[in-house]
């Protein structure tokens, strides 16, 4: 008799999981009750006195690399500004309207290494701007002689999210509301073995960004605490 009572008892816990597993499973996504975001619109072509560079590569990107991109995100856009000093900054952001486990955004200090970069170092940072400051990290990838300082976040939903538990944190908050989050990455970078310089040319091209930005748009970019929204 107590083995059928542990049983059946066993059996309703595991039917109470199944339909609660069921019901909290994120339905509708968050990108469907946006407005549609497009990055090519979206992020400025002229930036305070950066103006897009046509002639030069934004970024090295393996074919192999190139095909998880396509398959994580469903908008990429790579830019390189230059201002009248001739000073190069990368701009590269990566959107996907779904990030579940699955296909969440992968950081550049995950990308980089599989180009063949070695990460020389890669720590927490942040940026005064707008109504906060604006968490980020900062990486500095070699290539042969090629030094790059980075400069990236990530957005899930309108909350900056970092490393993976931040992201992780953040696609919980989204679920518990059975949302599907989408997610953008911005990384901007140059080329530059100055590397202290570089970080505070980067922040100046950033700060311009947001500036330059229609604010409707700033809380999917820098996140709700930044823009104030």
């Amino acid at each position: 008799m107590r083995r059928r009572i542990y049983a059946l008892a066993v059996a309703l816990i595991l039917l109470s999981a199944t339909v609660l597993g069921y019901w909290a499973r994120p339905t509708d996504r968050l990108a469907d009750r946006e407005a549609k975001l497009e990055l090519e619109a979206v992020f400025p072509k002229q930036i305070g006195e950066w103006r897009i560079d046509p002639n030069q590569p934004a970024a090295i990107v393996s074919p192999d690399v190139q095909q998880l991109l396509n398959q994580l995100y469903s908008q990429t856009l790579s830019r390189s500004y230059v201002n009248a000093q001739g000073y190069r900054i990368m701009l590269s952001v990566a959107y996907g309207g779904d990030q579940s486990k699955a296909t969440r955004a992968h950081r550049p200090d995950v990308c980089y290494p599989a180009q063949g970069f070695q990460v020389q170092s890669n720590e927490d940072a942040g940026m005064r701007l707008g109504k906060g400051t604006l968490p980020m990290r900062h990486m500095v990838a070699m290539l042969g002689p090629r030094i790059e300082p980075v400069s990236f976040w990530l957005v899930v939903g309108d909350i900056v999210a970092v490393s993976a538990q931040e992201q992780t944190r953040a696609q919980w908050h989204y679920g518990l509301r059975r949302l599907v989050a989408d997610g953008m990455l911005v990384r901007v970078s140059s080329i530059d073995g100055e590397i202290n310089r570089a970080y505070k040319i980067q922040e100046q091209f950033l700060r311009e960004m947001f500036l330059a930005f229609d604010p409707s748009w700033r809380r999917r970019v820098f996140g709700a605490a930044i823009s104030g929204q």
